[in-house]
Protein backbone atom coordinates (compact mmCIF):
# COMPACT_ATOMS: atom_id res chain seq x y z
CA UNK A 1 0.00 0.00 0.00
CA UNK A 2 1.33 3.54 -0.99
CA UNK A 3 2.23 5.90 1.65
CA UNK A 4 0.43 8.73 0.44
CA UNK A 5 0.58 12.65 1.14
CA UNK A 6 -1.61 15.60 -0.63
CA UNK A 7 0.31 19.04 -0.17
CA UNK A 8 -2.69 20.44 -1.81
CA UNK A 9 -5.82 21.53 -0.06
CA UNK A 10 -8.45 21.15 -2.40
CA UNK A 11 -9.87 17.83 -1.31
CA UNK A 12 -11.50 19.91 1.69
CA UNK A 13 -13.90 21.62 -0.53
CA UNK A 14 -14.85 17.67 -2.25
CA UNK A 15 -15.61 15.97 1.39
CA UNK A 16 -17.08 12.97 -0.40
CA UNK A 17 -13.78 12.72 -2.78
CA UNK A 18 -11.63 13.14 0.03
CA UNK A 19 -13.41 10.21 2.29
CA UNK A 20 -13.14 8.22 -1.11
CA UNK A 21 -9.66 8.99 -1.16
CA UNK A 22 -9.04 8.25 2.29
CA UNK A 23 -10.74 4.99 2.18
CA UNK A 24 -8.63 3.82 -0.72
CA UNK A 25 -5.62 4.81 0.69
CA UNK A 26 -5.33 4.89 4.51
CA UNK A 27 -3.38 6.88 6.21
CA UNK A 28 -3.59 9.59 3.51
CA UNK A 29 -1.90 12.71 4.82
CA UNK A 30 -4.02 15.63 3.30
CA UNK A 31 -3.00 19.24 4.20
CA UNK A 32 -4.34 21.50 5.78
CA UNK A 33 -6.10 24.94 4.06
CA UNK A 34 -3.37 27.68 3.64
CA UNK A 35 -0.37 29.31 1.66
CA UNK A 36 1.06 26.90 -0.86
CA UNK A 37 3.69 24.27 -0.13
CA UNK A 38 7.14 24.84 -1.05
CA UNK A 39 10.90 23.95 -0.31
CA UNK A 40 11.43 23.09 3.09
CA UNK A 41 8.19 23.09 4.19
CA UNK A 42 7.03 20.70 1.28
CA UNK A 43 9.71 18.93 2.40
CA UNK A 44 8.81 18.25 5.57
CA UNK A 45 5.15 17.79 4.92
CA UNK A 46 6.54 14.18 2.40
CA UNK A 47 8.74 13.26 4.46
CA UNK A 48 8.59 9.06 4.68
CA UNK A 49 5.57 9.10 1.72
CA UNK A 50 6.07 7.19 -1.13
CA UNK A 51 3.60 8.93 -3.24
CA UNK A 52 2.51 12.54 -3.73
CA UNK A 53 -0.70 13.81 -5.49
CA UNK A 54 0.40 17.46 -5.97
CA UNK A 55 -1.07 20.79 -7.39
CA UNK A 56 1.55 23.67 -8.20
CA UNK A 57 4.37 22.32 -5.84
CA UNK A 58 7.78 22.69 -7.04
CA UNK A 59 9.72 19.59 -7.03
CA UNK A 60 13.41 21.12 -7.35
CA UNK A 61 16.53 19.26 -6.85
CA UNK A 62 16.59 19.97 -3.41
CA UNK A 63 13.53 18.53 -2.47
CA UNK A 64 13.77 15.33 -4.88
CA UNK A 65 17.18 15.02 -2.83
CA UNK A 66 15.47 15.48 0.73
CA UNK A 67 12.89 12.65 0.04
CA UNK A 68 14.92 9.28 -0.63
CA UNK A 69 11.71 7.65 -0.50
CA UNK A 70 9.36 9.40 -3.26
CA UNK A 71 8.62 7.33 -6.11
CA UNK A 72 5.77 9.09 -7.77
CA UNK A 73 4.06 12.41 -7.93
CA UNK A 74 0.55 11.99 -9.59
CA UNK A 75 -0.22 16.15 -10.63
CA UNK A 76 -3.77 17.26 -10.19
CA UNK A 77 -2.85 20.16 -12.58
CA UNK A 78 -3.50 20.89 -16.00
CA UNK A 79 -0.12 22.42 -16.47
CA UNK A 80 3.55 21.21 -15.79
CA UNK A 81 5.25 23.99 -16.01
CA UNK A 82 6.13 23.31 -12.83
CA UNK A 83 8.24 20.46 -13.27
CA UNK A 84 11.71 18.97 -14.22
CA UNK A 85 11.27 15.60 -15.95
CA UNK A 86 14.91 15.06 -15.92
CA UNK A 87 14.86 15.90 -11.56
CA UNK A 88 12.62 13.38 -11.82
CA UNK A 89 14.09 10.94 -13.46
CA UNK A 90 17.27 11.32 -11.76
CA UNK A 91 15.91 10.63 -7.85
CA UNK A 92 13.77 7.31 -9.90
CA UNK A 93 10.22 9.41 -9.44
CA UNK A 94 7.78 8.40 -12.16
CA UNK A 95 4.77 11.36 -12.88
CA UNK A 96 1.29 11.47 -13.89
CA UNK A 97 0.02 14.42 -15.66
CA UNK A 98 -3.28 14.07 -17.85
CA UNK A 99 -3.71 17.19 -20.26
CA UNK A 100 -6.86 18.94 -21.01
CA UNK A 101 -8.35 18.40 -17.77
CA UNK A 102 -9.85 21.57 -17.40
CA UNK A 103 -10.54 22.37 -21.30
CA UNK A 104 -13.99 23.43 -20.47
CA UNK A 105 -13.50 25.50 -17.70
CA UNK A 106 -10.33 27.47 -19.31
CA UNK A 107 -12.54 27.93 -22.85
CA UNK A 108 -15.46 29.17 -21.11
CA UNK A 109 -13.38 31.67 -19.15
CA UNK A 110 -11.39 32.40 -22.33
CA UNK A 111 -14.74 32.97 -24.54
CA UNK A 112 -15.65 35.43 -21.52
CA UNK A 113 -12.91 37.00 -21.64
CA UNK A 114 -12.91 38.12 -25.45
CA UNK A 115 -16.30 39.74 -25.02
CA UNK A 116 -15.25 41.38 -22.00
CA UNK A 117 -12.00 43.16 -23.44
CA UNK A 118 -14.07 43.88 -26.63
CA UNK A 119 -16.67 45.37 -24.40
CA UNK A 120 -14.45 47.63 -22.41
CA UNK A 121 -16.17 45.82 -19.22
CA UNK A 122 -13.29 46.64 -16.61
CA UNK A 123 -13.45 50.46 -17.68
CA UNK A 124 -17.10 50.83 -17.55
CA UNK A 125 -17.80 48.71 -14.67
CA UNK A 126 -14.86 50.73 -12.18
CA UNK A 127 -16.44 54.27 -13.23
CA UNK A 128 -19.79 52.81 -11.89
CA UNK A 129 -17.72 51.48 -8.84
CA UNK A 130 -16.28 54.87 -8.57
CA UNK A 131 -20.80 56.54 -8.02
CA UNK A 132 -20.38 57.14 -11.93
CA UNK A 133 -22.87 56.52 -14.53
CA UNK A 134 -21.92 55.82 -17.86
CA UNK A 135 -21.66 59.33 -20.03
CA UNK A 136 -19.85 60.37 -22.80
CA UNK A 137 -17.22 57.60 -21.78
CA UNK A 138 -17.18 56.07 -26.16
CA UNK A 139 -17.81 52.31 -26.84
CA UNK A 140 -16.57 48.62 -26.89
CA UNK A 141 -17.18 46.57 -29.70
CA UNK A 142 -19.60 43.25 -30.62
CA UNK A 143 -17.65 39.67 -31.17
CA UNK A 144 -19.69 38.60 -33.66
CA UNK A 145 -18.28 39.07 -37.14
CA UNK A 146 -14.72 39.43 -35.94
CA UNK A 147 -11.55 37.48 -36.61
CA UNK A 148 -10.14 35.66 -33.82
CA UNK A 149 -7.05 33.81 -33.77
CA UNK A 150 -6.41 30.70 -31.68
CA UNK A 151 -2.83 30.23 -30.87
CA UNK A 152 -2.58 26.96 -29.47
CA UNK A 153 -5.36 24.44 -31.23
CA UNK A 154 -4.98 21.48 -28.47
CA UNK A 155 -7.40 20.20 -25.88
CA UNK A 156 -8.51 23.89 -24.96
CA UNK A 157 -8.25 25.43 -28.50
CA UNK A 158 -10.46 22.88 -29.54
CA UNK A 159 -13.15 23.66 -27.11
CA UNK A 160 -12.81 27.58 -27.78
CA UNK A 161 -13.59 26.97 -31.69
CA UNK A 162 -16.52 25.19 -30.76
CA UNK A 163 -17.81 27.50 -28.76
CA UNK A 164 -17.61 30.18 -31.09
CA UNK A 165 -19.63 28.75 -33.58
CA UNK A 166 -22.84 30.72 -32.94
CA UNK A 167 -21.14 33.51 -32.99
CA UNK A 168 -20.41 34.15 -36.44
CA UNK A 169 -16.77 35.22 -37.00
CA UNK A 170 -13.79 33.82 -38.78
CA UNK A 171 -11.29 31.67 -36.70
CA UNK A 172 -8.06 31.93 -37.51
CA UNK A 173 -6.13 28.36 -36.04
CA UNK A 174 -2.42 28.58 -35.64
CA UNK A 175 -0.59 25.10 -33.77
CA UNK A 176 2.73 23.26 -35.30
CA UNK A 177 0.27 19.98 -35.02
CA UNK A 178 -1.53 18.92 -38.18
CA UNK A 179 -5.49 19.44 -36.97
CA UNK A 180 -6.70 18.93 -40.33
CA UNK A 181 -9.32 16.52 -39.52
CA UNK A 182 -10.71 18.67 -36.43
CA UNK A 183 -10.69 22.09 -39.07
CA UNK A 184 -12.57 20.29 -41.99
CA UNK A 185 -15.48 19.97 -39.58
CA UNK A 186 -16.19 23.46 -39.04
CA UNK A 187 -16.29 25.56 -42.39
CA UNK A 188 -15.25 28.98 -40.75
CA UNK A 189 -11.91 28.14 -39.34
CA UNK A 190 -8.73 28.86 -41.31
CA UNK A 191 -5.58 27.32 -40.41
CA UNK A 192 -2.84 29.68 -40.76
CA UNK A 193 0.87 30.48 -39.78
CA UNK A 194 2.11 32.60 -36.69
CA UNK A 195 2.56 35.60 -38.73
CA UNK A 196 -0.66 35.42 -40.50
CA UNK A 197 -2.03 34.61 -37.25
CA UNK A 198 -0.36 38.15 -35.52
CA UNK A 199 -1.53 40.35 -38.91
CA UNK A 200 -5.21 38.97 -39.22
CA UNK A 201 -6.53 38.66 -36.02
CA UNK A 202 -9.19 41.59 -34.21
CA UNK A 203 -8.89 39.11 -31.31
CA UNK A 204 -6.13 36.80 -30.69
CA UNK A 205 -6.56 34.16 -27.98
CA UNK A 206 -3.45 32.06 -26.29
CA UNK A 207 -3.61 28.78 -25.50
CA UNK A 208 -0.07 27.10 -26.18
CA UNK A 209 1.71 25.22 -23.21
CA UNK A 210 4.79 27.09 -21.33
CA UNK A 211 7.78 25.55 -22.31
CA UNK A 212 11.29 26.55 -23.67
CA UNK A 213 9.62 26.98 -27.24
CA UNK A 214 6.98 29.41 -25.61
CA UNK A 215 8.22 31.14 -23.18
CA UNK A 216 8.65 34.76 -24.03
CA UNK A 217 7.22 33.98 -27.39
CA UNK A 218 5.09 37.38 -27.18
CA UNK A 219 7.78 39.79 -27.44
CA UNK A 220 7.96 43.61 -27.87
CA UNK A 221 8.37 42.67 -31.73
CA UNK A 222 5.81 40.36 -31.83
CA UNK A 223 4.04 42.91 -30.20
CA UNK A 224 4.54 45.36 -32.91
CA UNK A 225 3.16 42.69 -35.86
CA UNK A 226 -0.17 42.71 -33.93
CA UNK A 227 -3.08 43.44 -35.96
CA UNK A 228 -3.92 47.96 -34.80
CA UNK A 229 -6.73 47.76 -32.37
CA UNK A 230 -6.81 44.18 -31.68
CA UNK A 231 -7.52 42.54 -28.61
CA UNK A 232 -5.06 40.23 -26.58
CA UNK A 233 -6.80 37.26 -24.24
CA UNK A 234 -4.53 35.08 -22.20
CA UNK A 235 -5.59 31.99 -20.22
CA UNK A 236 -2.73 29.53 -20.59
CA UNK A 237 0.44 30.33 -18.38
CA UNK A 238 2.28 33.28 -17.67
CA UNK A 239 5.70 34.45 -19.25
CA UNK A 240 4.60 34.12 -22.79
CA UNK A 241 4.08 37.72 -23.01
CA UNK A 242 6.16 40.78 -22.81
CA UNK A 243 4.26 42.32 -19.87
CA UNK A 244 6.33 45.67 -20.06
CA UNK A 245 5.75 45.85 -23.70
CA UNK A 246 2.14 44.71 -23.34
CA UNK A 247 1.58 47.74 -20.77
CA UNK A 248 3.23 50.07 -23.37
CA UNK A 249 1.00 48.61 -26.22
CA UNK A 250 -2.11 49.07 -24.27
CA UNK A 251 -1.05 52.97 -22.98
CA UNK A 252 -0.76 53.73 -27.02
CA UNK A 253 -3.77 52.03 -28.05
CA UNK A 254 -1.20 49.80 -30.49
CA UNK A 255 -3.57 47.04 -28.36
CA UNK A 256 -6.69 47.91 -27.71
CA UNK A 257 -7.20 45.92 -24.79
CA UNK A 258 -6.38 43.04 -23.18
CA UNK A 259 -7.49 40.31 -20.44
CA UNK A 260 -5.20 37.77 -18.80
CA UNK A 261 -5.97 35.04 -16.03
CA UNK A 262 -2.28 34.25 -15.58
CA UNK A 263 0.83 36.88 -15.79
CA UNK A 264 4.66 36.07 -15.45
CA UNK A 265 4.97 36.27 -11.45
CA UNK A 266 2.22 35.04 -9.32
CA UNK A 267 0.56 36.25 -7.07
CA UNK A 268 0.44 39.43 -9.42
CA UNK A 269 -1.24 41.93 -6.79
CA UNK A 270 1.62 44.65 -7.71
CA UNK A 271 1.92 44.19 -11.14
CA UNK A 272 1.98 47.37 -13.14
CA UNK A 273 -1.07 46.40 -15.33
CA UNK A 274 -3.17 46.39 -13.34
CA UNK A 275 -3.61 49.78 -13.19
CA UNK A 276 -4.38 50.16 -16.59
CA UNK A 277 -8.08 50.93 -17.70
CA UNK A 278 -8.12 48.80 -20.90
CA UNK A 279 -6.30 45.44 -19.16
CA UNK A 280 -8.99 43.14 -17.61
CA UNK A 281 -7.29 40.73 -15.31
CA UNK A 282 -8.10 37.81 -12.77
CA UNK A 283 -6.09 35.59 -10.36
CA UNK A 284 -5.53 32.27 -12.14
CA UNK A 285 -8.73 30.98 -11.56
CA UNK A 286 -9.16 29.52 -15.39
CA UNK A 287 -9.80 26.20 -13.63
CA UNK A 288 -11.21 27.30 -10.85
CA UNK A 289 -14.94 25.55 -11.12
CA UNK A 290 -16.36 22.62 -9.47
CA UNK A 291 -16.40 20.67 -11.87
CA UNK A 292 -12.74 21.26 -13.29
CA UNK A 293 -11.60 20.78 -9.82
CA UNK A 294 -13.29 17.78 -9.38
CA UNK A 295 -12.03 16.27 -12.05
CA UNK A 296 -8.29 17.34 -11.77
CA UNK A 297 -8.80 15.89 -8.29
CA UNK A 298 -9.98 12.34 -9.76
CA UNK A 299 -7.19 12.27 -11.99
CA UNK A 300 -4.41 12.73 -9.41
CA UNK A 301 -5.62 10.08 -7.59
CA UNK A 302 -6.13 7.93 -10.46
CA UNK A 303 -1.98 8.55 -10.99
CA UNK A 304 -1.11 7.12 -8.05
CA UNK A 305 -1.53 3.50 -9.50
CA UNK A 306 -0.67 5.28 -13.21
CA UNK A 307 2.25 7.10 -12.81
CA UNK A 308 5.29 7.16 -16.01
CA UNK A 309 8.64 7.83 -16.62
CA UNK A 310 8.41 11.58 -17.62
CA UNK A 311 10.24 12.11 -20.64
CA UNK A 312 12.11 15.01 -21.33
CA UNK A 313 11.91 16.45 -24.98
CA UNK A 314 8.40 15.16 -24.98
CA UNK A 315 5.05 17.38 -25.32
CA UNK A 316 4.85 19.07 -23.01
CA UNK A 317 8.94 18.89 -21.95
CA UNK A 318 9.67 20.52 -25.23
Amino acid sequence: MPKVAVPLPYFDFFPELKAEFAAKYPGTRFSQPGVLMQGDTLIDFLRGCDTAVIGLNRFTEEVCAALPELKVVSMCSAGVDHIDPAILNRHGIKMWWAPGINKISVSELALCYMVFALRRLHFFSSVLYQGEWKGPRGFGGDLRGRTVGIHGVGHIGKEVVKLLQPYGVHILACDREDFGDFYKQFPNVEKVGAEELWARSDVLTIHLSKNQSTIGMYSREVQARLKPGMVLVNCARGGMVDEPALADNLKSGHIAGAAFDVFAVEPANNNPLLGLPNMFASPHIGATTMESWDAMLRSGMHGIENAYDPKPGVYPFD
